[in-house]
């Protein structure tokens, strides 16, 4: 998980272009009434747009917003990790879900004055595979990708805390 605000900012757009893309293309997919290739190309039309508003939400609001939300129902330290992921990774599908669909309904679906129920119908279809596509999909992918572009210079910073360990023990 990230520890500084560089590896936060590459973690949240790693997770935005994970999720954000992926859900850009479901949508896609349900409107034009099944998958074809196509949509992956498309895909990235939208993603310009809603891959900078779903970094600003998460980054500056919701991501820490989750945090706090979820450590009412978990606690770090006490609580096994992967219940503070799921719980974090929960609330955060819960607040981004509704802003996001509201987004893509005010951007792309041209609801007119039925808004407000092509924003609902919009949440209520995409809510499920926001869901499940963060908790097994998306999150361990992202976790994993992080872990291996910050994994050099955490084993770095472990050998140089354990030389200079050493090294003071020897001095003394």
């Amino acid at each position: 998980m990230p520890k500084t605000k560089l590896q936060e900012v590459v973690f949240t757009i790693l997770m935005v272009f994970v999720m954000v893309y992926a859900m850009i293309c479901y949508n896609i997919a349900l409107n034009m009434g099944g998958m074809s290739n196509v949509v992956f190309l498309n895909a990235f039309h939208e993603l310009i747009i809603m891959g900078p508003l779903a970094f600003i939400l998460d980054f500056f609001l919701y991501g820490s917003l989750s945090k706090k939300l979820a450590f009412r129902i978990v606690t770090p330290g006490v609580d096994k990790p992967i219940m503070l992921i799921l719980a974090i990774s929960s609330i955060t599908v819960c607040l981004m879900c509704p802003t996001m669909s509201l987004a893509a309904t005010l951007l792309f679906k041209h609801a007119g004055k039925e808004v407000i129920a092509v924003w609902l119908q919009t949440t209520a279809l995409n809510f499920p595979m926001a869901f499940f596509w963060q908790i097994f999909f998306a999150g361990p992918l992202v976790r994993t990708i992080f872990g291996m572009i910050f994994k050099e210079k955490e084993e770095q910073v472990m050998k140089e805390e354990s030389e200079f360990l050493e090294g003071g023990s020897v001095r003394n």
